[in-house]
């Protein structure tokens, strides 16, 4: 009974979601439909906030909004995007800066926004998230006007006009937990005024002019999980034992760990793609070997995958680009108990690795072999992966894709998407 009682409970809820979904659809059917319900403001005002977000986005979609509308939402709507829309400008942000309870307002890439329009959100007390990226237009004295809002917790002002200056004026935000400052050439003089930010847990500064010297003050960043340094001059890390998730790709790397070999950090998720390294295999000893399960290598130039060996718990795995021979795999194939997502793509092994790694990769749901030498003697090897799911063979030696499709028809492997050029 209790089971068909949540049956009825969840059938219930989803005709009741359809309903709603309804509802909205047909408010933002057309624009004479808009400006019937319009008229009716006072009711629009009662609307709960998880309906007026989603009328609000139903109506940027169809493009049915305009900036005197939104009046109509000021007491009810706590998220909105208008990412990418090119009309927004200042009159729009004149009324959004009246919004009592919004918490959420991303504008990225909207084009027409500049430092002048900013000025109108200055003061919001319950913003938490701010989303300004490749706003070309936001300079330095924009942003003196979005540091006035305490309460933000996440800033996007990434490829925006702000120099050290502008980063500089970011250290008021005190709450912040999120900073994307990434294609900013900011240099290390604004990353050492932000060491006042000490709930800091993100922080993206790719392609800036940050060196060895102010990435030594990173460690100032007590809570800090999330750190993008790609395209930066960066070669050393201090030891920051909260990193999860580290991006240094298109850097060369000499150590993420430095002054004290016996500290492991816990990283989860290593993306180092077309990066270089003085020795790699000192920089991965600095890494906890249980906790790494994302590792992003391709464009590495790598022949010897040594630094893998005790790295047993890898679940996505990107090889593509390098120069792995055959050998070579046999370190996959001993990390491979995990593995649910490798790519050997545009690398020179040959149907030989398939057989290296047949029987050891049992979770293995995406393999791409494209651009290899892999020929038909692979198929049988492809058939011992009980659960692949997405195999990319385009532009491969194999011919016998009707052999192939057998196969997985053979292992009852079922909603296999298979990639052929």
């Amino acid at each position: 009974m209790a089971s068909a009682s949540a049956s009825t409970d969840s059938g219930g809820g989803r005709s009741e979601m359809r309903l709603v979904d309804r509802c909205i659809d047909a408010a933002a059917r057309g624009a004479a439909t808009v400006e019937a319900w319009r008229r009716q403001r006072r009711s629009l005002e009662r609307l709960p906030a998880q309906l007026a977000d989603a009328l609000l986005r139903r109506l940027a979609a169809r493009r049915l909004l305009f900036p005197s509308l939104l009046e109509v939402f000021q007491h009810s709507v706590e998220e909105i995007d208008l990412s990418g829309h090119i009309a927004i400008n200042a009159e729009w942000l004149a009324y959004l800066g009246s919004f009592r309870y919004l918490r959420v307002l991303k504008l990225a890439d909207c084009k027409n926004v500049n430092s002048s329009a900013v000025w109108a959100l200055s003061g919001m007390s319950t913003l938490k998230e701010l989303d300004l990226s490749r706003c070309s237009k936001i300079s330095d004295a924009g942003i003196k006007h979005i540091a006035s809002i305490e309460s933000l917790e996440k800033l996007h002002v990434s490829q925006t006009g702000l120099t050290d200056n502008g980063v500089m004026a970011i250290s008021s935000l005190k709450n912040l937990h999120l900073l994307d400052l990434g294609g900013i050439r900011i240099t290390d003089k604004a990353i050492r005024s932000l060491q006042v930010l000490t709930q800091l847990e993100h922080l993206d500064i790719w392609g800036s002019e940050i060196t060895n010297e102010g990435a030594s003050v990173l460690n100032a960043f007590t809570s800090l999980s999330f750190l993008n340094l790609s395209w930066t001059h960066v070669t050393c890390l201090p030891i920051l034992p909260t990193m999860r998730c580290l991006n240094m790709s298109n850097c060369t790397i000499h150590s993420i760990c430095s002054g004290d070999s016996k500290v492991f950090i816990h990283l989860e998720k290593f993306i180092i793609s077309a990066a270089s390294f003085g020795n790699i295999n000192e920089v991965f000893s600095s890494i906890l070997p249980s906790s790494l399960t994302y590792l992003d290598m391709s464009s590495c130039s790598l022949s010897n995958l040594y630094c893998l060996e005790n790295m047993k718990n890898i679940e996505h795995l990107d090889l593509s680009y390098n120069r792995i021979i055959n050998d070579a795999v046999e370190y996959v194939a001993n990390i491979g108990m995990n593995l649910k997502f490798l790519s050997l793509s545009n690398s020179q092994v040959t149907s030989q690795a398939l057989c290296v790694l047949a029987g050891t990769v049992p979770s293995l749901t995406t393999l791409s072999l494209a651009h290899t030498k892999v020929d038909d003697s692979a198929l049988l090897y492809i058939s011992m992966m009980p659960s692949l799911r997405t195999l990319n063979l385009s532009h491969t030696c194999i011919k016998g894709y009707d052999s192939l499709a057998q196969h997985f028809i053979t292992f009852l492997i079922i909603s296999v998407y298979l990639i052929f050029q």
